[in-house]
């Protein structure tokens, strides 16, 4: 986006939300980390807007309330933002900040993702027990039980460390690691990199999982901005804080996750990156013990210059994604990517091995 551009979006908002001497209301989980993240939006959009009035309204979720059961088991696809998404739908919040990859791929009618943030580092990190310190997965004993609430990361540890057990292990990111560090259930535990980078404890990191050991999860590192559809200020604010090669990675991975019907209680991992105006997406499904999986990876040409809004395609959504001044050529090229590469693991098989997977995850 141009300079001369950016200052006119910024100066329309700025206009509107000061005319209406509106408080913007931010709606947050009310764990640590969510609020951390939520923080660092905050910053940024009073950056771009000093006068405006931005209040956080933190409150639980689903998600948070169930700590006994396994994720994948509970079998809600909202689990971290129903409770958000009501509160934006009653107009008691304007926006809500999520880590992208809670959220479903299909909104519900009335709203959006009107902004997705500049990505952290996607990947897997682990976190050892204090009796582990300096130690890698491979360097761990024989049946060392590792503790992680994702079969995605299950499947893909099993088969890459056949020597390790894997343990479900809930709760928010406090939680998790006090439970790991106070008693001797857990060798070592499984957590996204992105969350302990923005809680700045990446002293406690013993081992990044590249792609090669652990794909991600789809929109894994990703902040989104939800928004009612039907408040163009607020659609018009938060936009500023696109990023676009996150925007056109995240479509592309929530397009394939879309395409195969996956969510939470099967296993299926990306790896993007845009390289010389080519987004790579590299897409997989797993059985539950690793054992079987299909992967594959595909291109397409995309842009990642900025560009003034065209109003006869400024509402166009891509997986519950409005991103304006993001090449829409380029956003179309990327949901198609992740449903082309959806739709070739499907016919190599892909169905039935997430069918399995999911009829053995509701069994357990």
């Amino acid at each position: 986006m141009s300079e001369d551009t950016a200052n006119g979006v910024r100066n329309s908002a700025s206009h509107n939300v000061k005319e209406n001497s509106r408080i913007i209301r931010v709606g947050t989980r009310k764990s640590q980390l969510a609020q951390t993240q939520t923080g660092s939006v905050v910053n940024m959009l009073k950056e771009q807007y000093p006068h405006a009035q931005l209040e956080v309204v933190a409150m639980t979720t689903t998600g948070d309330k169930i700590l006994d059961t396994a994720l994948s088991k509970i079998g809600e696809k909202s689990l971290f933002t129903k409770e958000l998404e009501t509160a934006l739908e009653k107009n008691e919040v304007d926006l809500v900040v999520h880590s992208l990859k809670d959220l479903p791929t299909t909104l519900p009618p009335g709203f959006t993702v009107g902004a997705i943030c500049k990505r952290e580092i996607p990947y897997d990190a682990v976190v050892v027990h204090p009796n582990n310190v300096g130690k890698t997965l491979d360097m761990l004993a024989e049946r060392s039980v590792i503790g992680t609430s994702s079969l995605r990361r299950a499947a893909q540890l099993k088969r890459r460390f056949p020597h390790l057990e894997f343990k479900d292990i809930r709760g928010n990111l406090n939680t998790r690691l006090k439970k790991l560090d106070e008693k001797d259930d857990y060798s070592a535990i499984v957590l996204a990199a992105a969350g302990l980078r923005r809680m700045g404890w990446e002293n406690r990191i013993s081992q990044i999982l590249e792609p090669e050991d652990c794909m991600y999860a789809v929109s894994q590192g990703a902040l989104g901005v939800e928004v009612r559809v039907n408040d163009p200020d607020i659609l018009e604010m938060v936009s500023v804080l696109n990023d676009t090669e996150t925007v056109l990675r995240c479509i592309a991975e929530r397009s394939f996750m879309k395409q195969l019907e996956g969510g939470c209680s099967v296993p299926i991992a990306v790896h993007s990156v845009i390289n010389e105006n080519q987004l790579y997406l590299t897409g997989a499904v797993y059985s539950l013990d690793g054992s079987d999986s299909l992967k594959d990876t595909m291109q397409t040409s995309v842009s990642t210059q900025t560009q003034d809004e065209d109003c006869s395609v400024a509402d166009v959504q891509h997986v519950g994604i409005t991103a304006k001044r993001i090449p829409h050529n380029s956003q179309a090229a990327a949901e198609k990517l992740g449903m082309d590469l959806a739709n070739l693991l499907l016919s190599k098989g892909a169905k039935d091995i997430l069918t399995v997977a999911r009829q053995l995850n509701d069994s357990r």
